[in-house]
């Protein structure tokens, strides 16, 4: 492999095509026997990286315009016992899909030391309240929840973007 210092008369040319403002790319290729990135360390170690922008790119583009996003104004709780700072505060939120927790019979209720690969692992509750619970329903095969948590777990893509179905009564 030849390897080309940079002489007196190759920097001479760098600096009046890096004036012109010629890119790294096209420098390298009127040097000939450089490579892009070979240009742009030179042209940092020489210190010439404040060329003077192009008119077009020194002008702003104007903005598009977005269109206004469906917001509600919701109060919501912040802690668990904490009302009156709930209360205090409002909060602008996008409108959320209304989900039902499916009730877990308390003789299906696993702690975490019960848990194995047959029972579901889907989390209920708040892990710091002593209310806190995994489903422990009949896990399916391969998967660590149920049928019932597995399709709100496992939902394609597109899915989760539509709007949401409305609640089937039971």
């Amino acid at each position: 492999m030849t390897v080309l210092t940079w002489s007196d008369d190759r920097v001479e040319q760098l600096k009046k095509l890096w004036e012109a403002g010629l890119s790294a790319s096209q420098i390298a290729a009127e040097l000939g026997n450089v490579t892009r990135n070979a240009v742009i360390g030179k042209v940092h170690r020489l210190g010439l990286s404040g060329r003077a922008k192009s008119p077009s790119s020194a002008a702003p583009r104007p903005r598009k315009a977005r269109p206004a996003q469906h917001m509600m104004r919701v109060t919501r709780p912040i802690a668990r016992g904490n009302t009156a700072l709930a209360q205090a505060f409002e909060v602008e939120v996008e409108a959320e899909p209304v989900t039902y927790d499916n009730v877990v019979p308390m003789s299906q209720r696993l702690s975490l030391l019960e848990l194995n690969e047959a029972t579901c692992h889907w989390p209920v509750g708040d892990p710091s309240s002593p209310d806190f619970f995994f489903c422990g329903g009949k896990a399916l095969s391969g998967l660590p929840y149920c049928a019932q948590h597995s399709r709100v777990a496992y939902q394609p893509a597109a899915d989760r973007r539509r709007a949401p179905a409305k609640p089937s009564t039971r």
